[in-house]
């Protein structure tokens, strides 16, 4: 916590200014606090999003040191040669990721602080900033919270206001619940006034051009909004004091799609675009983060469902191996690392395929996509028994999440993979009829089909949120060697704490210390 505070210290002597996304004017400008002294709300705004753009445009560290030995290995989106302590988060990737959401918490608190200190009248204008500030923060706080579970939260990222003072500004915990619960509470206040704000003039174009997500749109803030609400609504929903909450909620925002519309088809994603590989917002660290160390190799479970359902996201999302003659091969998480090692090196395993992933270095940072919202509505819809729209949702985020793969292969810079063939209708809809895939049976069969269509959309793009529906409906069925040799014998609950906060938190982290275990299930994890 102490250093963290420190980097904020630094970080907030002044803030940022921008005017494009140039490396020149922005990346430089943001690290270097001294060429810049003074800031505005729609400055701080653009610089929130930019001191998180790691964590969403995929890049070398978030992959390569957090992902890759981690929430990647614990949904097997990707194979690996077995390893002894295989199943403890990566403490270098902890501590980082920790420190990153720190970083920009506190940057939130400087927008807040800069918000209050303004007339009345500017924060009239301002108002559009704070609300979607909010949602893309409290998407990012989901996150953290799924990750670890309790944090310092309300009271944290204050030094600034506090005026530099370490003492008053070490924060207490907070449980991951009650964050939950006001996080949903401001997304439903956040959705309404979306509904009804009007912004013109000079606001609406500082509006647009500070908006590095989604470009001053505000029906596709309000789209961002409702469907992070949707997401938080099921992730408590078996929760017995707030399943009821759950389900009112989504039948509201279902009940009126015109106040309340949601990401439905892929037109509607929410993306942080990569618009110029010259700015600090690219995808150029993928290459080396996913790929180093062997980690874009494919799982046999995820690869096997594929190719036997003729699913068209197999050649989009992966590569045969160099010498597998043009056939698709996982690797089997059964074998032991020996042989598991030798199959790697004879080059017989699939690859992700390094044209549509690794490679393309205008991958968007993907924050909510169509497939993953329809992939939510068809769980409610089997639960409310409406079989019908459940099944249409469910095919609706089949197709969703093909063509989405299928067009992001079109941003790729690289071939490396050759041409890849085009999809159609007809090829989806005869994967959509597969036996193994299409609707039918029990209710208990048909959440399995929703559960395999999210892991296989999420892959290794959304690992964390992968992971997180994994251990909320423990759906699909995946099965782990057993790390006899570690304490840690299969895959943990959730991330403990990082060393540094233990440290230097060291009176508010007791509260938690209890409760920081990796076989520590989270509130929302009761099965």
């Amino acid at each position: 916590m102490k250093k963290i505070l420190s980097n904020i210290a630094i970080t907030l002597c002044s803030a940022l200014v921008i005017t494009s996304c140039k490396k020149s004017e922005f990346g430089d400008a943001y690290r270097d606090p001294s060429k810049v002294t003074t800031s505005t709300v729609a400055k701080q705004f653009a610089g929130l999003i930019y001191t998180n753009r790691e964590y969403v445009v995929p890049s070398y560290w978030n992959y390569f040191v957090v992902q890759r030995t981690s929430v990647n290995q614990y949904t097997q989106a990707v194979g690996w040669a077995n390893a002894i302590g295989q199943y403890v988060p990566p403490s270098g990737g902890v501590n980082d990721r920790w420190s990153n959401y720190y970083n920009f918490l506190a940057q939130y608190r400087e927008l807040q602080k800069i918000y209050n200190a303004s007339t009345p009248a500017e924060q009239a204008d301002n108002r559009i900033f704070m609300i979607t500030a909010a949602i893309y923060f409290y998407d990012h706080t989901q996150k953290v919270l799924d990750l670890h579970g309790d944090i310092p939260w309300a009271d944290a990222g204050k030094l600034s206001s506090n005026g530099g003072d370490y003492s008053t500004s070490y924060a207490k915990y907070q449980s991951a619940e009650s964050i939950y619960l006001t996080m949903l509470d401001d997304l439903k206040k956040f959705s309404d006034d979306l509904s009804t704000i009007s912004v013109s003039g000079a606001p609406l174009a500082a509006f647009k051009t500070q908006d590095l997500i989604n470009k001053g749109n505000i029906v596709l803030w309000q789209k961002y909004c409702n469907s992070l609400r949707l997401r938080i609504l099921t992730r408590i929903s078996a929760v017995g004091s707030l399943s009821a909450r759950s389900n009112s909620e989504i039948a509201s925002i279902l009940a009126n799609p015109t106040k309340y519309p949601l990401s439905l088809v892929n037109d509607d994603n929410i993306l942080l675009k990569v618009k110029d590989l010259a700015s600090d917002i690219n995808a150029k660290g993928f290459q080396t983060g996913l790929e180093d160390w062997n980690g874009n190799i494919a799982g046999k479970r995820m690869i096997d469902h594929m190719k036997t359902n003729a699913d068209p996201r197999l050649r989009a999302l992966f590569e045969p191996g160099l010498n597998a003659a043009g056939v698709y091969n996982g690797l089997d998480q059964s074998l032991d690392a020996t042989a598991q090692t030798t199959l790697i090196n004879g080059g017989t395993i699939s690859i992700y395929n390094r044209s549509t992933v690794s490679r393309n270095q205008f991958f968007p940072g993907v924050l909510i996509t169509a497939a993953e919202v329809n992939f939510l509505l068809s769980e409610y819809y089997l639960k409310s028994n409406n079989d019908a729209l459940a099944k249409s949702t469910y095919e609706a985020g089949i197709k969703q999440s093909i063509n989405f793969y299928y067009w992001v292969r079109t941003l790729s810079n690289d071939n490396t993979a050759g041409t890849l063939a085009p999809t159609s209708d007809t090829e989806i809809n005869l994967y959509i009829a597969q036996p193994a895939i299409a609707w039918a049976g029990s209710n208990a069969l048909k959440l399995g089909l929703i559960a395999d269509q999210k892991w296989l959309h999420y892959n290794v793009i959304e690992p964390i949120e992968g992971w997180a529906e994994l251990r909320r409906l423990d759906l699909p069925v995946l099965t782990y060697q057993v790390d006899n040799s570690s304490q840690q014998k299969q895959p943990p609950f959730r991330w403990v704490y990082p060393a540094q906060e233990i440290s230097f938190n060291a009176a508010n982290y007791s509260a938690v210390a209890s409760k920081d275990k990796l076989t520590t299930k989270l509130f929302w994890d009761i099965n």
